[in-house]
């Protein structure tokens, strides 16, 4: 009996220990380095922004502490929206888009903002703030905007082609030359503006005729990719593309045949803001990142990078005025009216239903 309680004594002693070692470890470990982790669409920030984060803040804290950054990369804002809800990471920002931040809200994903920790906020331009999807931003701070249009190489297509409307994607001459989005909001929202209607038609009727609009394309589709068709279009490797604005910029920079169009039958107009989710772990250093990302000169130089329109207004002040007067990027928003259409957080159901036309739409692209 005796060495049965020697032995028991022993073993808690031991495993004393052993937590003990542990909860050191993990202290220790935790006073090393902060760290924050992004989740992000590919090629949507300049590298040398996160570098002079990290550089910044480790400037500002004590010499064994800094910022260290995490990042990730996502494709689509669902298959971000997915990871989010796995929970596996814990992700401190994320940048979705203007219907994907209202449906995260009503799955209680993100975290209300507290402005009192927000520095900057004022330089973001009135008509950016308090949109429809997150009203006076209780949720959300603004990156990016755009718009959804057509590249095309001037030289290749024919003279009479200028894609002032989406009909044009499907003439006979473009045969095998045409990139598209691999998205379903996008391209059923082009096959649904093309016979005007909304990018956000929940008549199932009008969808079916979408899909099957889409499959008459199929014999002018060269790829059906995301981030590809940059350098397939800088490389002259097809005539046309349907493309955000901030990645025709960028093409355009590298070929100068280049031209970006918006078809007059509208468009889909776009927001990307940052949020901060529920997961987060390091919320202090969501917010720096935050200020850090909202001073004009951060700002400035992402927008010059990426090639995307910034909100804002001191951002805007620091770019060329052959960059910010130019209206395919930086156009008047008042002047596209209803043409300008911001996806809505459809049902799920409905969500679902556009998603798996989406893709009889690209099984039968391989046929």
């Amino acid at each position: 009996m005796k060495k049965l309680l020697i032995s028991a004594i022993s073993i808690l002693v031991i495993c004393l220990g052993l937590l003990y070692s542990r909860n050191f470890i993990n202290s220790s470990n935790s006073g090393d380095k902060q760290t924050l982790t992004i989740f992000n669409w590919g090629e949507y920030i300049d590298p040398e922004t996160i570098d002079e984060f990290e550089a910044e803040t480790g400037k500002k804290f004590e010499e064994e502490t800094g910022i260290s950054v995490v990042y990730e990369t996502f494709d689509s804002n669902e298959a971000m929206l997915t990871k989010i809800q796995a929970g596996s990471t814990p992700y401190d920002i994320v940048i979705p888009s203007d219907y994907m931040i209202k449906k995260m809200k009503k799955l209680n994903l993100l975290k209300k903002l507290d402005h009192s920790k927000i520095e900057g906020f004022d330089n973001i331009e009135e008509q950016f703030r308090d949109k429809s999807f997150d009203p006076k931003n209780e949720y959300s701070i603004p990156y990016f905007w755009g718009t959804l249009g057509i590249l095309y190489d001037k030289t290749k297509v024919p003279e009479d082609l200028k894609f002032e409307k989406w009909n044009d994607l499907w003439d006979a001459r473009l045969e095998n030359n045409i990139l598209l989005i691999d998205g379903a909001r996008e391209m059923m929202g082009i096959a649904l503006q093309s016979e005007g209607n909304s990018v956000n038609d929940t008549n199932e009727v009008d969808l079916n005729l979408a899909e099957r609009k889409l499959e008459l394309l199929h014999p002018n589709i060269k790829a059906i990719n995301s981030d590809e068709k940059k350098m397939l279009m800088i490389n002259n490797e097809a005539w046309v593309s349907v493309v955000f604005s901030g990645d025709a910029k960028s093409i355009m920079e590298e070929n100068e045949n280049m031209v970006y169009a918006l078809p007059k039958e509208g468009t889909n107009l776009w927001f990307d803001n940052i949020v901060i989710p529920k997961t987060s772990k390091n919320e202090e250093a969501a917010y720096k990142f935050i200020n850090f990302m909202l001073k004009p000169e951060n700002a400035a130089k992402n927008s010059e990078f990426i090639g995307y329109a910034t909100p804002n207004a001191k951002a805007k002040e620091l770019l060329s005025e052959e960059t910010t007067s130019d209206e395919q990027f930086y156009p008047d928003l008042e002047s596209f009216g209803n043409r300008a259409e911001v996806y809505e957080d459809l049902d799920p159901k409905m969500i679902q239903f556009y998603n798996d036309l989406f893709l009889k739409f690209k099984i039968n692209n391989r046929k």
